[in-house]
């Protein structure tokens, strides 16, 4: 089941031209939210947020606007069968709306962590201020790394600086402050990673937005990374070439920082 074009199709498959550059080129934008309380209006859930981000891409790319009116109907019919939904774009404004189900093991990751491994460098995002079909080098990294026996890849730029992880954004606790790599360094502007700063901001926390140099990982005490749909997630060891960096996934800061998921 899935929406396409103003309309519900109950299939597995959806039939493109063969010269689509959305199947060619991976030429789609999309976003991935989670619906909170079956509703699109919820303040978790950022609706808006979602819709802006998508309509900042299409107005960079020259791209058409869809009608907004059958993305949130597809949406509204949807939720009521899928906690997530993936909205995606084609340059003619065409709709195209899949929902999923929450990843399994969600808590038991959220409660005790996970492990994750450095990508190459080559594997960066391209077009990294925004969410494109071409998510090849993400998802090469991610496959990469489970081989490793790691769950997540951290992608990093040529000087060795971490930069987001195959799937979201990264945050840190250390020196009594949060830390989160800058947009400057060619990061996605996550719709969770603005919700966090915003919440942070409100509650004059203080958090440093500035490079994850090589020198500055090995500070931090606990990290974690964000995305609309897993919240919060941290991470107790990364694989590295020079050896694994042990962190702490039980740190009282992670505490805080879920009370901002809470309705």
């Amino acid at each position: 089941m899935y929406w396409y074009c103003g309309e519900l199709i109950d299939a597995k498959t959806l039939e493109l031209d063969i010269n689509d550059p959305g199947l060619l080129y991976g030429a789609t934008v999309f976003t991935t939210l989670r619906v909170y309380g079956d509703s699109l209006d919820s303040s978790l859930t950022n609706w808006q947020a979602h819709c802006d981000r998508l309509k900042f891409s299409l107005h960079a790319f020259g791209w058409t606007e869809p009608d907004w009116n059958f993305v949130r109907k597809g949406a509204e019919i949807l939720l009521k069968h899928f906690p997530v939904l993936r909205i995606t774009i084609f340059p003619d404004g065409r709709e195209w709306i899949i929902g999923r189900l929450l990843p399994p093991n969600l808590t038991e990751k959220q409660n005790n962590g996970i492990m994750c491994a450095l990508a190459e460098p080559e594997l960066a995002r391209s077009l990294p201020d925004h969410k494109t079909g071409n998510y090849l080098s993400a998802w090469l990294a991610k496959n990469i790394v489970q081989t490793l026996t790691a769950e997540e890849a951290i992608l990093t730029d040529a000087q060795g600086n971490w930069l987001e992880t195959s799937t979201g954004n990264l945050w840190g606790w250390g020196e009594g402050s949060w830390w989160t790599p800058p947009l400057e360094a060619g990061i996605l502007p996550g719709i969770e990673r603005s919700h966090l700063l915003k919440e942070l901001k409100n509650r004059q926390i203080s958090v440093q937005q500035e490079p994850w140099t090589p020198e500055l990982v090995k500070r931090l005490a606990a990290i974690a990374y964000t995305n609309s749909v897993v919240e919060i997630i941290p991470i107790h060891t990364v694989q590295q070439p020079t050896g694994s960096l042990q962190y702490n996934p039980y740190h009282h800061c992670f505490s805080k920082l879920k009370e901002l998921f809470l309705p």
